[in-house]
């Protein structure tokens, strides 16, 4: 039996030999779906692969090369095979017929590499163990009833189709060369004309001449090219569409017709829709009837300075760029919690969308409205990814200035913590409650860690445009400082009204409001519960209660600052 080539794809097949056989069923019919929508000119991750067909991303995977859709699509092919094998049922158990793929070539008078291409084509081939006590790949008739429903064309051109001999080939290739030449017949128009005269297939005439074209490009019959675009073709005619070019270029460069035109791009791109890595933090609150008009009603508009779209990579260009860059930093406005929050949940749920429109969609047959959707869905969380990083850019600014002796060049570090930025996006679950400069802060820390060797001096233009960024940042927290001052002793009554005695002292201890202002004495859920011998869960309880209450009676900013 022929192996599958793809590593990862084998140990999945693997792994699925242990699973209940209802799961194993449910990712058969995944698999045999994913290989129908397989482009053999694209190329696919396998946790895009693995995602199609179990419903869960891999996690920590190294490295790897995508896989070509060709390679794909074979060992696809041995997978779906092998593990219906896993899952085979006697013939006899079945409530309707089952046809080996012979008998099925034969009901239709075409070869078993016919049949093999209608399965990629979406025909359901299952293995089943016939009457001798042997497993056969089968077709139910229901299977095959479906696959007739939707291909009727296919099924029709398939019972008219006769092989030919080479002599036979060569007369239908010299009668469309002198047609061609004598007349001002279209292509579809010689193929027609020679069918009726033959009694071929019309199918059959246009792919003898294809072929004949294949093999000798340097003796074309016709003057413009064939009807049926390549893969080659559509991938150019899309990367031209990208870049731009308007429709009417495209007609006439590919003589294709408008409708055409966007059949192929919009088929071009719902398979990279298809293709592409798309994760989101999963929130009960997406699942709710209203989820949308309540987290989508207004958008969130975050003022960015002019100057940041220099920088909109957020990728260093060079030592020169660094005072610009330390300038961008500090026009750039910083999110407050509320804000934070209302991005991260309207980032993710606009990717859940994403995810779940395209969830079943068909390359050959959606339409280019819910392609747009998606695509807008996916425009608008990049903005708001761009929004939230650019926001939190100082912060590494800010770190990486505490590591300039780590023997990399500040420039450098910069770099490393953007990236380091950049991944806590992805990872940030917002729905915790927690603020995410903790967990970008970790991410930086853990990527600095790495760093090691001779320390490395500042230039005094560097030294000096850092030290007036984080005069800037040390002036903003002494602003924020006079804030929580003033929310300190804002609270001081609130506390008196609205808490009890141990509701008191657990806010108090935990926020750090025991201290002074510059130093607070915070104390952990655990330290906490000791003190008055409870539960750490316990001591959480009270405090989301506590909190509660104090939401109702504290403006948004004080509650801001003092939860920060």
């Amino acid at each position: 039996m022929r192996q599958i080539k793809n590593q990862n794809l084998e140990q999945l097949l693997a792994q699925l030999r242990f699973a209940p056989q209802k799961q194993r069923l449910r990712q058969l019919d995944a698999a045999e779906k994913l290989l129908a929508i397989i482009d053999p000119d694209m190329e696919y991750p396998f946790d895009f692969v693995c995602f199609r067909i179990t419903g869960f991303q891999p996690k920590d995977l190294p490295q790897q090369q995508p896989i070509k859709g060709n390679y794909l699509a074979d060992d696809l092919f041995i997978f779906i095979s092998r593990l219906s094998t896993q899952l085979a049922k006697p013939v006899a158990e079945q409530n309707e017929k089952v046809y080996t793929i012979e008998e099925l070539a034969n009901t239709f008078g075409v070869s078993t590499k016919t049949i093999n291409r209608w399965r990629k084509r979406g025909l359901s081939a299952r293995s089943f163990i016939f009457e001798d006590g042997k497993q056969y790949l089968g077709v139910t008739q229901s299977a095959l009833d479906t696959f007739i429903e939707a291909h009727p064309k296919l099924i029709a051109r398939a019972k008219i189709f006769v092989r030919m001999t080479d002599t036979q080939k060569q007369q239908i290739i010299k009668q469309a060369a002198r047609l061609a030449a004598e007349t001002k017949l279209s292509r579809r128009q010689i193929i027609n004309r020679i069918a009726d005269k033959t009694g071929r297939a019309h199918e059959t005439i246009r792919l003898t001449l294809l072929h004949n074209e294949k093999e000798h490009p340097e003796k074309p019959i016709f003057k413009k090219p064939s009807g049926v675009v390549d893969a080659v073709q559509a991938a150019e005619m899309y990367k031209l569409f990208k870049q731009g070019t308007d429709v009417r270029e495209l007609m006439k460069r590919f003589y294709r017709s408008r409708s055409s035109i966007y059949r192929i791009i919009n088929t071009r791109r719902a398979k990279a829709l298809l293709a592409m890595k798309i994760e989101f933090i999963p929130s009960k609150e997406f699942l709710k009837e209203n989820a949308g008009e309540k987290i989508l009603a207004e958008p969130i508009k975050i003022q960015q300075p002019a100057s940041a779209e220099r920088f909109e990579t957020f990728q260093l260009l060079g030592e020169h760029l660094l005072p610009e860059y330390l300038q961008t930093l500090k026009e750039t406005p910083v999110l407050n919690r509320e804000q934070e929050r209302r991005l991260f949940r309207r980032y993710n749920y606009l990717k859940y969308l994403a995810v779940t429109k395209r969830t079943g969609i068909k390359p050959n047959l959606v339409s280019s409205e819910v392609i747009g959707q998606i695509e807008d869905y996916l425009a608008e969380a990049e903005t708001i990814r761009k929004t939230i990083i650019g926001a939190n850019l100082r912060l590494v600014v800010s770190i990486a200035s505490r590591h300039v002796t780590s023997g990399v060049s500040f420039l450098e570090l910069v770099s490393r913590g953007n990236f380091a930025l950049i991944k806590a996006v992805e990872e940030f679950d917002y729905t915790k409650g927690f603020r995410f400069s903790k967990r970008a802060s970790l991410n930086i820390a853990k990527e600095y860690a790495k760093v090691s060797g001779k320390s490395t001096q500042l230039s005094r233009k560097r030294a000096a445009s850092l030290a007036n960024i984080q005069r800037d940042l040390r002036a903003t927290a002494a602003a924020d400082l006079a804030a929580i001052e003033g929310a300190r002793q804002s609270l001081t009554q609130v506390i008196k009204n609205e808490l009890n005695e141990r509701e008191q002292y657990v806010i108090l201890n935990h926020f750090g409001l025991t201290g002074s202002p510059i130093k607070r004495e915070r104390q952990t859920l655990k330290q906490i519960g000791e003190d008055l011998h409870l539960t750490k869960e316990r001591v959480r309880q009270i405090e989301l209660r506590a909190l509660q209450k104090l939401r109702q009676s504290l403006s948004s900013k004080e509650f801001e600052l003092l939860t920060r």
